[in-house]
């Protein structure tokens, strides 16, 4: 199926050309006029067989001079695709109209047409010249609205002035803001002005829905993955050590640091994106990293996150937190202490090697809030990942959200904490996979999957 995608210039017909191939080295996108000056293509696969064809074409920039020359024409009164013939048989036509024959040309070859509108603008004479021009082409054709998350948006306008004329196949459609519903709206349009191209259309759709699921369960999976690591991580020190100027606590800062960027950096290649596309602003990330180091005071200030609490180091410390105490409020004591006071369960939790091991030594982890906010930092990319459009160049603020605070953490990392051999951070705990590990990862990402539901 060929579908040419059309408009006057500037209108974002390339944005949405980006927007559904989920690709942003696509054509060249800049708020400047006639931008795209030739028709380029590119296709929609599935398992290596092209199911769609997508041509971009140059912006229309003359329609009410070209509708004069094709009313001049000596033609009945509804030969429409006779007119738009005659101009591309005329040498005179073609150098007067350039960039208008390509389009009509183009047209007479694709299967059905997207009209791209930028519905900031007034309804002008022009465009509607342009929609005339493009119907005696007689192909089917869909106007998309595009821009309409903007706050200069004219939509009701142009649905007005579309109905006036007749046109009523008219989809909202920022290709900016991407919505993947709006998305299968669009071909859902398509099929139902393409009769014969109905299969190949379903087809392509449920490829699509396929890919917007397997793809949002790979990222989940990779952000509970992360978590378990952090929750499981853990470094020794021993009880003389200035705990806040430690080269071990500095190193496991570093670690998780390095931990969640790796995520970051799944998650954008997982959805098509790159870390040198993103300027100062853009998304909560600053050329592809976090902007607000995790460890950082006042990062953690500006969370509501109490630093040092079961430690009394201080911020400067890192939020972390005493595991010889299992997080309960025993002062420094050690893990050997805080087996005493607490029964045979937390032995059996921690196991008689480790307590053997941190005999006179700390045991050292990441605290629950940093947890909290670790993920609540990558469920929000996550989100403005699915909902950006590829053609996007502008700033997405960032929230300030923690998941599951002033909650205890989930189950899975709570179970984590006394599982050292689950987390790929730590140097030198044995570190393996198993099927404890795996169950605690798949069920963390249902207990994520659920918080994105219900906060989407």
């Amino acid at each position: 199926m060929r579908i040419a995608v059309v408009g006057h210039t500037n209108t974002g017909k390339t944005s949405l050309v980006c927007t559904l191939l989920r690709r942003q080295d696509f054509g060249a996108i800049r708020d400047a006029a006639g931008t795209t000056r030739q028709v380029t293509s590119a296709g929609l696969e599935v398992d290596g067989e092209l199911l769609i064809e997508l041509y971009d074409s140059p912006g229309l920039e003359n329609a009410p001079e070209l509708i004069e020359w094709l009313e001049s024409v000596d033609a009945g009164r509804h030969a429409g695709p006779e007119r738009i013939s005659a101009l591309l048989e005329s040498v005179d036509g073609r150098v007067s109209f350039d960039h208008e024959a390509r389009v009509l040309e183009l047209l007479l070859e694709a299967d059905i047409a997207l009209y791209v509108v930028d519905v900031r603008e007034p309804v002008l004479e022009k465009y509607l010249d342009e929609l005339t021009v493009l119907g005696w082409c007689a192909r089917p054709l869909i106007v998309v609205l595009n821009f309409t998350a903007s706050p200069a948006s004219r939509e009701t306008e142009w649905r007005d002035a579309l109905a006036r004329i007749g046109l009523h196949a008219v989809l909202a459609f920022d290709a900016v803001v991407r919505d993947p519903e709006t998305e299968f709206r669009l071909y859902e349009k398509l099929k139902s002005l393409l009769d014969s191209r109905a299969g190949l259309i379903e087809r392509w759709m449920a490829h699509r829905r396929e890919e917007e699921a397997a793809n949002r369960q790979a990222a989940i999976a990779s952000i509970a993955e992360l978590l378990v690591d952090v929750a499981a991580a853990r470094r020794v020190l021993s009880l003389e050590v200035d705990v806040a100027a430690s080269p071990a606590l500095a190193k496991l800062r570093q670690t998780v640091r390095r931990a969640e960027q790796a995520c970051v950096d799944g998650l954008l290649d997982l959805y098509r994106f790159r870390a040198e596309d993103y300027l100062d602003g853009e998304l909560p990330l600053v050329n592809g990293s976090w902007p607000e180091d995790l460890f950082d005071p006042e990062t953690l200030r500006h969370h509501g996150i109490s630093t040092g609490k079961h430690l009394g180091l201080g911020a400067g410390a890192g939020a972390l937190f005493d595991l010889g105490t299992a997080g309960l409020s025993l002062g420094a004591g050690t893990l050997i202490g805080a087996a005493a006071g607490t029964g045979a369960g937390l032995v059996r939790n921690f196991g008689a090697r480790l307590i053997e091991r941190a005999r006179g030594h700390r045991l050292v982890g990441i605290d629950d809030d940093i947890i909290c906010l670790l993920a609540a930092r990558q469920l929000e990319l996550l989100d403005e990942l699915i909902r950006r459009g590829h053609a996007s160049q502008h700033p997405v603020a960032a929230g300030s959200e923690r998941l599951w605070s002033g909650q205890r953490l989930p189950s899975p990392l709570r179970q984590a904490r006394f599982h050292p051999d689950w987390s790929r951070l730590n140097e030198d705990q044995g570190f393996r996979e198993s099927t404890a590990r795996s169950v605690a990862i798949r069920n963390l990402a249902g207990n994520l999957a659920e918080s994105t539901l219900r906060s989407g």
